[in-house]
């Protein structure tokens, strides 16, 4: 399945609480459930005013469905063409 980085902007994203994530968590499972399986949530990363998530879905356009129905913006997606770590220099 396809994967993609999308980048939200969320003015102060990176100060927000423990509990703030958490909320926005389960609202972004809630929205997922309603979707159903074909799109996943792999992990995401918060810096500065920006969340920058990792998706499995089979179009841009899934993803641009989640964005829309969870309020959370999908300022760009970008499809992940290779993965690359440490051990791939071996």
């Amino acid at each position: 399945m396809p994967q993609y980085l999308i980048e939200r902007e969320i003015p102060g994203a990176g100060s927000m609480s423990g509990e703030q994530l958490r909320d926005a968590s389960r609202h972004s499972n809630d929205v997922l459930a309603q979707l159903g399986p074909e799109i996943q949530w792999v992990h995401s990363y918060v810096a500065g005013d920006k969340i920058y998530c990792v998706y499995n879905a089979p179009s841009e356009d899934l993803i641009r469905s989640h964005a829309e129905k969870s309020g959370f913006p999908a300022n760009r997606i970008t499809p992940v063409s290779a993965v690359i770590n440490p051990a791939t220099a071996k």
